[in-house]
């Protein structure tokens, strides 16, 4: 058995046609994870047993609904099942039931956080259209369990390393970026996230802001942003972020400084300027979190790849990593949480 001071973990498998169930399987079984939590792994049993047999293992499963009547038993996947598919979905297609599994799982998981019977939730990719297929009210993990809980003040963070991520926007088209920046939105958004980096430990966090344009805009030669947004942005915020701040720093610069230790985080400006810069440093270890929720969610940075979906070839290192990370910050986050 596992020992009763680890914490306990919720993971959800993900969308189930993608290679959420795989990447589930192979990191509970990780001796790394065994050692430091106990996952209680929330999603289709159809899924979980199609997994094992894409990566060619034979899987013991207990089933269980509450995580205080579990045994977490060695070598046994101890699984609360959602049990809404009557048969597993095809690998990489795009269906409503895959959406509506996902989805389940989510729920599921969200309601035992916000409970305190979990410590934590770390979950595999789901897919959009899917979840648009099931008529899922969200279009991402982020919206879903900020819905779900009613939480307002919701940042995604990136970590790998020293480099932290934290995006102002997330899902939006490159070309309205440019409007979506006000003063008043950056501001707020500096001083959320230095509330959320508080809430993982950093007293007083070092917190560089991006620039948007080439070169930070060389004063207007190459955009406005910088002097007419960003900057004062960054004058408003500072009286009451309670960090020290700095920019806006040139993109093509500021995820090295901060990755080599000069800042504890990095607010982005938009999805793919932090994207490019956590995944190209390291692709299978950046964890993704979600801060400002009652509890702490942390995610894998890739999607679903129904591209090498059922072949058992997924890599589950970022997995792993999602759920070590949920398992390290879990105490303090939730302790912060409850101030």
């Amino acid at each position: 058995m596992q020992s009763r001071q680890l914490p306990v973990i919720a993971v959800t498998l993900g969308e189930p046609a993608g290679v959420g169930p795989e990447i589930v399987l192979a990191a509970v079984n990780d001796p790394a994870v065994r050692a430091a939590a106990r996952c209680f792994v929330i999603g289709e049993e159809h899924a979980l047993r199609a997994a094992a047999d894409a990566l060619g293992l034979s899987v013991r499963i207990e089933h269980a609904a509450d995580p205080a009547a579990a045994a977490f038993p060695d070598g046994v996947i101890t699984l609360s099942g959602t049990a809404t598919l009557a048969a597993p979905v095809p690998w990489g297609r795009i269906t409503p039931e895959g959406g509506a599994a996902s989805f389940a799982a989510i729920k599921e998981a969200c309601r035992l956080a916000s409970e305190g019977k979990v410590r934590a939730v770390a979950t595999a990719p789901i897919h959009k259209e899917c979840l648009r297929a099931a008529s899922v009210p969200y279009i991402d993990h982020t919206a879903m369990l900020a819905g779900l809980t009613g939480s307002a003040d919701v940042m995604t963070m990136f970590a790998t390393g020293a480099l932290r991520i934290i995006f102002l926007t997330r899902h939006l088209a490159l070309r309205d970026v440019p409007a979506a920046l006000t003063i008043d939105g950056v501001r707020d958004g500096i001083i959320s996230a230095a509330r959320h980096l508080r809430s993982l430990g950093f007293a007083r966090p070092r917190i560089a802001v991006a620039a948007l344009n080439p070169h930070g805009g060389e004063h207007g030669l190459f955009g406005t942003e910088e002097e007419e947004i960003i900057a004062p942005a960054i004058r408003a915020a500072a009286p009451e972020a309670g960090a020290d701040l700095a920019g806006p720093v040139p993109a093509d610069a500021v995820f090295h400084k901060a990755a080599t230790g000069a800042y504890d985080a990095v607010l982005s400006l938009y999805h793919d300027q932090g994207h490019i810069a956590a995944k190209t440093l390291d692709f299978h270890g950046t964890v993704s979190f979600t801060l400002g929720l009652p509890f702490l969610r942390t995610s894998v940075d890739h999607g679903t790849a129904f591209d090498i979906a059922g072949k058992g070839i997924a890599d589950s290192r970022g997995m792993q990593a999602a759920v070590l990370a949920a398992a390290n910050f879990a105490a303090s986050y939730r302790a912060a949480a409850a101030r």
